[in-house]
């Protein structure tokens, strides 16, 4: 799983086996160790939500997908899934999950576990 942050906006890309993880149990998690303290992201389904939510508590960044969404997101055409949460200080924290595709343009990254891109003209 990767995760991008730009200012107030946070994004999930997972692969090929971390989304089916994700959908057979509802949980996947990474984390990061910085040897003095370990950051974690994670992805959570959440019961009696519709549209994306986070929170950042204990070093972790857990992002919740309603459990209604979970199940099917593996075997569907859905790349992903967008939403704005309204923070508390007035401001709104824009939050991405989607699938991760295989890049386009050269790169040393392993991509064997992405999804294809539908840009390429030469995938299946």
């Amino acid at each position: 799983m990767k995760i991008r942050i730009k200012g107030n906006s946070i994004r999930y890309r997972l692969t090929k086996t971390e989304v089916e993880t994700f959908c057979k149990t509802g949980l996947f998690k990474e984390t990061t160790d910085f040897g003095n303290s370990v950051f974690t992201y994670v992805l959570k389904a959440k019961k009696g939500i519709d549209t994306l939510e986070a929170s950042f508590e204990e070093n972790t960044i857990t992002l919740y997908l309603s459990d209604k969404e979970q199940p099917d997101w593996a075997t569907s055409e859905k790349v992903g899934f967008n939403g704005t949460m309204d923070l508390p200080n007035g401001q709104q924290l824009s939050l991405l999950l989607e699938k991760d595709f295989v890049c386009l343009d050269e790169t040393v990254e392993d991509q064997s576990d992405n999804y294809p891109n539908p840009r390429d003209s030469n995938a299946c």
